[in-house]
């Protein structure tokens, strides 16, 4: 059993009346597309200010990259 938090969003009418449209149509449940809705945000948000963050980095390190043949490969992923 994961822990869960409610949280109260106002919506406008329309987006309401498209997400009750589709829980009703498929049987899910409003809560489920709305968690998949802030799920698929916050990875995009996420990946987002990583991508930002990285960019910063290489700017303060005035360009400094690694050659190819400095990079450790490890194929199995380990």
């Amino acid at each position: 059993h994961v822990p869960k938090t409610q949280i109260n969003v106002r919506l406008e009418d329309d987006v309401a009346r498209r997400l009750d449209a589709l829980a009703q149509r498929t049987g899910r449940t409003k809560t489920f597309y709305a968690t998949a809705a802030i799920l698929d945000f916050l990875d995009e948000q996420e990946d987002y200010f990583l991508a930002k963050d990285s960019l910063q980095a290489f700017i303060v390190s005035e360009g400094e990259t690694l050659g190819i043949d400095e990079i450790e490969w490890n194929a199995s992923g380990q």
